[in-house]
């Protein structure tokens, strides 16, 4: 982690701050605001943001990637099928009901019934209890990224959520982009309760009184969040300390924050990868490899890397970032307009063709001047591109909907395994499995399928490796999808806030930890 600091001692001492760790409200400013309540109801970076502050997993990763214990003391393979956890006692959930295994089952069986969820869980097949604080998953033969999922089981009050409401609606109902009891309230173990919601205005949290977590440092009791779309407004905003923490910080800004006297910048290598996928369903001559081939050579992501992110992204040509299993090393960006251009010709579109292209304007970092410099790049090979940029409240709706012939989407790894990239993004769609949820270029290719799912039945990591390893080189050969950059997280606060120990590189940051000087 690279941090820009000046001394805090000093700007405390200066600002006349306590060194006491007393109890601090502060406000916090997101590009957008939680789209719902309900933690199943959309697998996004702002759910799962939401997820860690008012639930709790039943696992977590640290800042070095090390699974810690968090609702589940503890764990252990019973056989190559089975693992069984140890829950935590004592703990509360908001509404003053005890979490017990029960929850946990309702919970799990709920996730393999939502649509963006249960491509995650398809490989575990069941979740059963064994006694009130202990319960056992099992697998679909071996797999070996069990713990990996368990991060994103965030025990639900099933007592809560059971029964009916005032209009005889089922409270558990998962109802995705529209009202539902799940989607307007809640009740977990996490370390704040939401106390007031005004969709696009602000979310107030206030910290849970029975938070079971006591070794927990963290001392915010009350958390404001703001959504603020503008990058420059939310910098103003925290520089004026009208708000005392923002993300994401936008590369244009990050010069501003370092020469702040009274604020820290801190960025991270970034493993979500930003990508535009082809819609072959919605645009015939997107079924030609040759055209997508095109389209890939066309844009220079390298130049939108260094011009329009300001470097704070890495160029990519393949899903999986450096270091984890799959990443090829002979894969790289392929930006030459003449070879696009010749594979045009070749697929008789050498006068080019119109095509529409979707992308929001407050999701991913630049994500609306990424779709501006990429639109214009591929005029250059008689591509005429009809853009339109929305909010992703608006957008998420319309991508479910693959509503447009080449659609943006970032993804970072959910499992943090390279597989989890091909599952939703590339995979052949399959509405039971949830495999290929979010891969709306309906690319189709048995034998990738057969890959990924292999690799997440084999336990030799070196036999894994190659596996994935050969899905994304055939991703890349045949133009599955285009390519952009891996994008750093990046925040910054003012100097008492020490958001330093709580952020991470899967944007999740740890509020319930977070310290105020």
């Amino acid at each position: 982690m690279k941090t820009f600091k000046s001394k805090i001692a000093l700007a405390m001492m200066a600002a006349g701050l306590s060194f006491a760790a007393s109890a601090a409200d502060i406000t916090v400013a997101y590009d957008a605001d939680p789209v719902s309540l309900d933690p199943h109801e959309q697998l996004s970076g702002g759910t799962l943001q939401l997820s860690h502050m008012v639930f709790d997993p039943l696992v977590r990763f640290n800042q070095s990637m090390e699974f810690e214990p968090r609702l589940a003391e503890s764990w252990e393979r019973v056989d190559n099928e089975t693992m069984r956890f140890n829950l935590r006692k004592g703990v509360k959930f908001h509404s003053g009901n005890a979490l017990t295994a029960d929850d946990v089952v309702w919970t799990f069986n709920r996730l393999k019934s939502s649509p963006d969820f249960k491509g995650i869980f398809e490989p575990l097949v069941s979740l059963t209890k064994v006694d009130d604080y202990t319960f056992e998953i099992k697998t679909d033969g071996t797999y070996p990224l069990i713990e990996n999922v368990a991060t994103y089981i965030f025990p639900m009050d099933s007592k809560f959520y059971s029964g009916k409401t005032a209009e005889g609606k089922d409270k558990a109902e998962l109802v995705k982009h529209g009202n539902s009891f799940a989607s307007a309230n809640l009740s977990g173990t996490g370390p704040f309760i939401v106390k007031e919601r005004e969709q696009g205005v602000k979310v107030e949290f206030e910290r849970f009184a029975d938070y079971w977590d006591n070794a927990s440092g963290g001392n915010v009791d009350k958390l404001t969040l703001v959504p603020i779309k503008e990058d420059a407004t939310r910098v103003a905003a925290l520089l004026s300390g009208d708000v005392d923490m923002i993300a994401p910080v936008s590369p244009n800004d990050y010069k501003r924050i370092q020469k702040a006297k009274d604020v820290d910048l801190y960025t991270m290598p970034g493993t979500r990868i930003i990508t535009f996928q082809m819609n072959q369903n919605s645009n015939p001559a997107l079924k030609d490899v040759r055209v997508r081939q095109a389209i890939v050579y066309a844009v220079n992501n390298e130049g939108i890397a260094k011009k329009v992110m300001k470097g704070a992204a890495t160029a990519s040509a393949q899903q999986s970032p450096p270091g984890y299993a799959g990443y090829n090393e002979n894969l790289k960006p392929r930006y030459d307009l003449n070879k696009a251009k010749q594979l045009m010709k070749d697929a008789g579109y050498a006068d080019g063709f119109k095509l529409t292209m979707m992308a929001p304007n407050n999701r991913y970092v630049n994500d609306d001047k990424i779709a501006q410099a990429t639109a214009a790049m591929l005029s250059k090979i008689g591509i005429k591109v009809d853009l339109k940029t929305m909010p992703k409240a608006q957008y998420w709706p319309e991508f479910d909907k693959c509503a447009a012939d080449m659609l943006m989407i970032g993804w970072h790894p959910d499992t943090e395994d390279s597989a989890n990239f091909t599952e939703f993004l590339a995979m052949t769609r399959n509405a039971d499995t949830g495999k290929g949820q979010y891969n709306c270029g309906h690319y189709s290719n048995g034998e990738v399928d057969k890959l990924v799912n292999a690799a997440n039945k084999e336990t030799d990591l070196n036999k894994r490796n190659a596996m994935l390893k050969q899905v994304e080189e055939t991703l890349y050969n045949e133009a599955a999808f285009l390519p952009l950059h891996w994008q750093d997280p990046s925040w910054a606060a003012k100097k008492n806030v020490e958001i330093g120990p709580i952020v991470n590189g899967m944007n999740f940051p740890y509020f319930g930890n977070l310290v105020v000087k």
